[in-house]
């Protein structure tokens, strides 16, 4: 996806003001570092939503500081975030 795509997606969708610095500098290190994502980081990233999370890695990986990024690790790595932390916030969700 082209750079312009993803930043009308996140201005769009106000993903930049969606989740406070601290959970976003706790996502990027468990995606583009080694690092784990909490509980309180994985409810606010499922709040974000898929749409603006994914974009927001995208524009990340376009960056030409992480040119030496593996894509095929960080996208790996993204959707593992994001899967736990969607079932980390099903498994905390009241049974109906």
């Amino acid at each position: 996806m082209a750079t312009k795509e993803n930043d009308q997606i996140i201005k769009e969708n106000n993903c930049e003001t969606k989740m406070g610095l601290p959970y976003v500098l706790e996502a990027f290190r468990s995606i583009f570092e080694r690092g784990s994502i909490s509980n309180k980081c994985c409810g606010e990233l499922v709040v974000l939503g898929k749409v603006c999370h994914s974009a927001l890695v995208k524009r990340t990986l376009e960056n030409p500081l992480f040119k030496d990024q593996s894509l095929t690790t960080i996208i790996a790595k993204n959707i593992q975030t994001w899967n736990h932390c969607l079932a980390m916030i099903d498994s905390l969700s009241p049974s109906a």
